[in-house]
């Protein structure tokens, strides 16, 4: 039988007030259970599904079904089809903030894409011109441009360089940026998976480091009166809050956006709006997100595809 560590405990206390939320959230990462499978609708959702569906959260769009128990919607034929994607409701929870962006949208930007949920969730909701899903881990290009091509994400582009580089190349451009930032992972706890050393203050904060350095380049591509999301799957304030305060401190042009839909799960560890669901809530694994606004006025800088295009990746690429 798992038992809770030391960091584990240390932690709860930090995330919560009440001792028995406490104990249901260390409790649901040391004996995990399973969460309910949940689909994105990426074609024209039939009217009569094929699957069994639970009663829909209020903020959650319509597009996306969360099943009942048993349903195995990744070996239904329509999956292979590319009428649906496969996620966890947490994700649907992180990017559902982007229903509050309006519904128009040139340029929309992914940062860390891979495996593509976030990609295809904002392009559903914006219908952009263009949307250009970045992966810099060349292992993950594969699974990525599969997803996307699966289900019939279009116009897209797929690249694979350094947050830095991108910020050099587009700056300016992008209607929405998506920061799914690279974390240490700790709510794959509460999928019954592991994530050594997790909550180690040492993993944290290299992490911590990282996602500052991400979500900084990401803001420099963010166009005028454009939106920039921050979300991860970790539990750790270091990773969440934290790193959205240093970003204001150092971008004051950026504002937090308000997520009237949201309010119910926002978050105590901070004044600035941004919202957490955690497993013990039963819902999904846990997720962090926010959504912040580029309130300068300016002129978006067009997204030059002759320099763009050299750094492609092969859209029949796969691994």
């Amino acid at each position: 039988m798992k038992t809770a560590s030391n960091l584990l405990l240390k932690l709860s206390r930090r995330l919560f007030e009440d001792s028995e939320q406490q104990e249901r959230f260390v409790e649901v990462l040391t004996h995990p259970q399973p969460f309910h499978p949940c689909i994105l609708w990426c074609q024209e959702k039939p009217e009569v599904s094929p699957f069994r569906v639970e009663k829909p959260s209020l903020w959650q769009p319509q597009f996306i079904d969360r099943l009942s128990w048993g349903e195995k919607p990744g070996q239904h034929p329509l999956h292979e089809k590319g009428y649906f994607y496969c996620l966890d409701f947490s994700s649907v929870f992180a990017a559902c903030t982007l229903l509050t962006i309006p519904s128009s949208a040139k340029v929309v930007f992914d940062m860390c894409a891979a495996p593509g949920g976030k990609s295809i969730f904002a392009w559903k909701v914006l219908h952009p011109d263009l949307l250009i899903s970045n992966e810099v881990i060349g292992k993950r290009l594969g699974m990525l441009i599969s997803n996307l091509k699966r289900c019939y994400i279009k116009p897209s582009v797929v690249v694979g360089r350094d947050s830095s580089i991108l910020a050099e190349m587009m700056p300016l451009s992008s209607d929405l940026v998506l920061v799914d930032a690279p974390c240490t992972g700790q709510s794959l706890l509460a999928k019954g998976d592991k994530a050594p050393g997790c909550f180690h203050p040492t993993a944290i904060n290299k992490s911590a480091n990282r996602q500052k350095r991400i979500i900084a380049n990401s803001a420099k591509i963010v166009a005028p009166q454009g939106y920039l999301a921050y979300m991860t799957c970790t539990y750790s304030p270091e990773e969440n809050e934290q790193v959205c305060e240093w970003l204001l401190e150092r971008f004051p042009q950026f504002k937090a956006v308000e997520i009237s839909c949201l309010r119910e799960y926002q978050s105590h560890l901070t004044t600035v709006p941004c919202y957490r669901m955690f497993p013990q809530d039963g819902l999904g694994a846990g997720a962090f997100t926010m959504l912040l606004k580029n309130t300068e006025e300016g002129e978006v800088k067009e997204v030059d595809l002759n320099v763009l295009s050299k750094i492609w990746v092969n859209m029949n690429h796969q691994e």
